[in-house]
């Protein structure tokens, strides 16, 4: 019987160092790793599709890599999501250097895109940080009709100046009181304008608000296909109005160091000509974020 127990029992040892072994070769990139295990990285994005699909990139580069990631997608403008951000109920955002600064630094000078991102970095929220900044850019433009451009022959913001016909800007809500708003326009440029809020972001909405001339100037992405679809025609900002303005993710504490690197390398992959590229598959052909990513990813091979 003695002999019988000792040799169930280092029957037993063998499987139980087996067991160990074999959780001490697991691929650390499988779900089964303790990264899965680890906290979860909740990312987010603002309600416009651009946002949404680098949020989507985002999302997939990091469970590629074996991190577990919640999506919560398209749940507002800065004034909605930013206090959630800095509340801990969001870990990863794409955010844009420009318009993030001049929301938490109103009297800031900064124009050129290094000198807004080390100013954006000094002004980050405790427990919060920017990773690194990305060639793409998503600048905020003042954009009339090829038709309005050509009557008043505007080139450049300066050139409303001409315009002896009352202006009227549409765009988000929140545009109203923002530094590149009506007064803004006025202080800078000494353009007097009034105030439409159409909430689409720049999109179809805007642009039909603009062919019909029910407002004959609009705040759209330089990155937003529909510019170059509907003959519009983005005017050159002369005085720096509007801020540089790349694409950078804003980390909460909980995305660590490796998760950091991922996501740092798909911003270094991306550039002004791709990102555009990608809205136009979700403008153009209709494509869910979910599919544009994965498809990027696969190009890229970026968290693998």
């Amino acid at each position: 019987m003695l002999r019988r127990n000792l040799a169930i029992s280092s029957v037993l040892s063998i499987l139980s160092l087996a067991g160990l072994t074999a959780c001490s070769n697991a691929d650390p990139l499988t779900t089964g790793s303790d990264k899965a295990a680890g906290p979860v990285i909740v990312v987010g994005s603002q309600d416009y599709y651009s946002s949404e699909i680098i949020a989507e990139v985002y999302a997939q580069a990091l469970e590629q890599a074996g991190f577990e990631v919640d999506r919560q997608f398209r749940i507002g403008q800065r004034e909605v999501y930013l206090p959630e951000i800095e509340q801990g109920k969001i870990d990863l955002f794409p955010e844009y250097t420009g318009p993030l600064l001049q929301y938490l630094d109103p009297e800031t000078t900064a124009k050129l895109p290094e000198p807004v991102y080390q100013e954006l970095v000094a002004v980050m929220p405790q427990g919060l940080r920017l990773l690194d900044q990305s060639p793409a850019t998503d600048q905020d433009s003042y954009v009339v009709t090829e038709a309005f451009a050509d009557q008043w022959g505007l080139t450049t913001i300066a050139d409303l100046t001409k315009v002896s016909e009352p202006l009227v800007l549409g765009a988000n809500s929140e545009a109203e009181t923002r530094p590149n708003g009506p007064k803004g326009l006025l202080e800078t440029y000494g353009v007097e304008a009034s105030f439409t809020p159409i909430e689409d972001g720049g999109g179809p909405l805007t642009v039909k608000a603009l062919k019909d001339n029910e407002i004959q100037l609009a705040i759209i992405y330089t990155a937003d296909p529909s510019i170059k679809a509907n003959g519009l025609v983005s005017l050159e900002d002369t005085k720096g109005l509007f801020l540089a303005s790349h694409v950078v993710p804003v980390a909460s504490d909980n995305v660590n160091a490796e998760a950091a690197s991922i996501i740092n390398r798909v911003s270094a992959a991306m550039n002004p000509q791709e990102l555009i590229a990608l809205n136009a598959r979700s403008v153009d052909e209709q494509l869910p974020a979910k599919t544009i990513a994965q498809d990027w990813l696969a190009q890229h091979e970026i968290g693998k």
